[in-house]
């Protein structure tokens, strides 16, 4: 397992896909992991500082592992099928429970604990960035991209 850390949320054009991207510790390799428009904002909202009034689903479910005395330990990311990954929020006891990866990453981010992926995921999913003022070079216009995307986005259109 290699410790990732989360670099941001993207827009990919022309899809206006969103996804999350994570980076490999002490190397260049960056995982893309496609997900839906409101993992995609729990994810920013919470790398923004923005809290809201009432207790989003990440946040709701954090607030209960800690009043449970259950804490995250770690979150793991431990396969790839045709694009969608898999993972486990991993609990003390080595208690395990499946998750989908955006929600696991939503939840590491407000435990403040790590983010674990798979060697295997990363030989088939991940790419290499050789330069890290690459990835900076597009965040500024990928965000404000985003915040655009959220000022629109209604939450009729996820009925669709």
């Amino acid at each position: 397992m290699q410790e990732l850390e989360v670099v941001g949320v993207r827009i990919e054009l022309p899809s206006n896909q969103p996804l999350v991207l994570l980076k490999e510790a002490n190397t260049q390799r960056h995982l893309p992991i496609w997900i839906g428009a409101p993992e995609a904002s729990a994810i920013a909202m919470f790398q923004q500082g923005i809290v809201p009034p009432r207790p989003l689903t990440h946040d709701l479910m954090i607030s209960t592992l800690q009043a449970l005395h259950a804490p995250l330990v770690r979150v793991e990311i431990v396969s790839v099928l045709n694009a969608v990954f898999t993972a486990e929020l991993v609990f003390a006891d080595d208690v395990r429970v499946d998750a989908r990866s955006s929600d696991a990453i939503a939840l590491a981010l407000r435990a403040q604990c790590p983010i674990l992926c798979d060697e295997r995921v990363l030989d088939e999913a991940s790419v290499m960035v050789s330069d890290d003022a690459e990835v900076a070079e597009g965040e500024e216009d990928q965000v404000r991209e985003f915040r655009e995307f959220l000022n629109e986005v209604e939450p009729e259109d996820f009925d669709k």
